[in-house]
């Protein structure tokens, strides 16, 4: 049976999914039953910690829904946190360079191939039960790196040949303010670095990944040949549904 490591990597097909930032568990399982490929608690800019997040995975593997989780840093404790916890992936953001990142991957991977502290009696590794080697954990591990600096962008060809990176994830946000056009993403010159960012990863043999706005901006993600692309966020979902009823229901003036 293939994996979902395998199935992101493949880019055969697209995967879907939205941000966590609530720290709701509750949250986090609407979305599990809402049809997304996956989710992602963000720690980073997110409302809700570490002490918070394994509900959110709880919620997500009842429904057989891969979560992984954005870290605040990408220091190796908060990798191997949020992994022991039973994590499908780590997104690491601003990473500059090939150096930096592959530094960061090797959080992700039990020696040789990283550092992660070896540990067999967490909540991932079935509390000393899974019967797993340390290479065939290694094989199941996402390992997610966001392009969303010039210094990424410039690099993007040597990051995405590193091995144990399974997507490149455009952050929209981060770059079009870092390539002088923040929000404007149509503009030539963003279009150009997301074209970039797929190409080398098209010729590295993983995945493309974006935060898309809306569903709308999710369809022309896809058209630009991303196929890990994520669509707002718990909270920005809830906020749509809001006032999309509030303007219905608020009387004619």
């Amino acid at each position: 049976m293939i994996s979902w490591k395998e199935k992101v990597r493949a880019a055969a097909e697209p995967q879907i999914g939205t941000f966590l930032g609530m720290g709701s568990a509750v949250a986090a399982e609407v979305c599990a039953l809402s049809g997304f490929d996956w989710l992602l608690v963000d720690l980073e800019h997110g409302a809700g910690g570490e002490d918070v997040l394994l509900g959110q995975i709880l919620a997500a593997a009842a429904h057989d829904v891969p979560l992984v989780v954005r870290a605040e840093s990408a220091d190796r404790i908060r990798a191997g946190r949020v992994l022991d916890m039973g994590a499908a992936g780590v997104m690491f953001p601003r990473l500059d360079t090939p150096t930096e990142v592959a530094a960061a991957i090797a959080h992700l991977r039990y020696p040789p191939l990283g550092d992660r502290g070896v540990a067999g009696y967490n909540r991932a590794r079935r509390f000393g039960a899974d019967g797993r080697s340390a290479d065939q954990v290694n094989e199941t591990i996402v390992g997610i790196v966001q392009i969303e600096t010039l210094g990424a962008l410039d690099s993007v060809e040597e990051i995405a040949a590193i091995p144990g990176v399974d997507v490149l994830f455009v952050g929209p946000a981060d770059l079009s303010t870092a390539l002088g056009i923040p929000g404007q993403l149509d503009a030539p010159t963003f279009r150009s670095a997301a074209a970039r960012v797929v190409g080398a990863t098209r010729y590295a043999g993983i995945a493309a990944g974006i935060l898309a706005r809306n569903p709308e901006h999710a369809a022309d993600c896809l058209e630009d040949g991303f196929t890990f692309v994520g669509v707002g966020s718990d909270a920005t979902l809830l906020a749509a549904a809001a006032r999309g009823v509030t303007s219905k229901a608020a009387p004619s003036s």
